[in-house]
């Protein structure tokens, strides 16, 4: 499927600092399109409103986690094409499986820079 880079992309984080942190990164690699949302159910609301090119989601998250919020982006047929990147701490093997499984489509790893950042964009996008 063909990604469309003029659409925004959205991350998901409910700690601002790293939501800051990724958005430096996205400039760093030319993507100033950004909105950004504190917890799942915001992402969701927003996502709902309108076209996103990309989610970038954060796996530890209250009231809903980065999972569940995958979960439910994949369960709606206007929502489940789009590319879904987890962001987590965990790198334990039944995180990876579970996300697998929910149907996202990249995981990085935290700490991460924009080098990680980029190849994962571009596993996504086919080419970056």
């Amino acid at each position: 499927m063909a990604v469309d880079r003029s659409l925004p992309i959205l991350i998901v984080d409910d700690y601002k600092t790293m939501l800051r942190i990724i958005r430096n990164l996205l400039k760093q690699l030319g993507i100033e399109n950004v909105d950004e949302a504190t917890d799942g159910g915001t992402a969701l609301a927003k996502l709902r409103e309108r076209n996103y090119g990309l989610v970038i989601s954060d796996w530890n998250m209250e009231p809903m986690t980065g999972l569940q919020l995958l979960k439910e982006v994949r369960a709606d047929y206007k929502l489940k094409q789009t590319p879904f990147i987890m962001i987590t701490a965990e790198s334990k093997t039944e995180n990876v499986v579970a996300a697998k499984e929910a149907g996202v489509t990249n995981y990085i790893v935290k700490p991460f820079n924009a080098a990680t950042l980029k190849q994962k964009l571009a596993a996504v996008w086919g080419d970056f």
